[in-house]
């Protein structure tokens, strides 16, 4: 088993979403996250005032699937999210030793 994470921008998330259910992906956790990479912030204007943000708003994606689909989930997020612009994000894929269903008490693969 794997855990696929994304870190996205915000406004690719519908995109990213409707490919990956297109693929089969069976469910996935999203959270709003603030960081910054080489983009190193970026500057906005509020009420006039120039200032610079040194965090920038993004989406993080995680999905726990089985080892085969982990590739395929990977491709199809950079596919659907990749603009070509900095700051487009990351994917990280990690081992998955066991998961459990809380529900029905289900362990690993059946659990996903």
């Amino acid at each position: 088993m794997k855990l696929v994470i994304a870190i996205i921008k915000p406004f690719k998330l519908d995109e990213v979403r409707e490919a990956l259910t297109a693929i089969g992906a069976a469910g996935m956790t999203v959270t709003e996250v603030r960081g910054f990479g080489r983009q190193k912030g970026q500057t906005e204007i509020y009420r006039g005032a120039e200032y610079t943000t040194s965090m920038v708003p993004k989406i993080k994606i995680e999905i726990a699937c089985s080892a085969d689909l982990a590739p395929r989930v990977a491709e199809t997020i950079q596919a659907a999210a990749q603009t070509g612009a900095i700051g487009d994000g990351k994917i990280f894929i990690l081992d998955i030793d066991s998961a459990v269903r809380i529900r029905t008490g289900e362990t690993d693969e059946t659990a996903l």
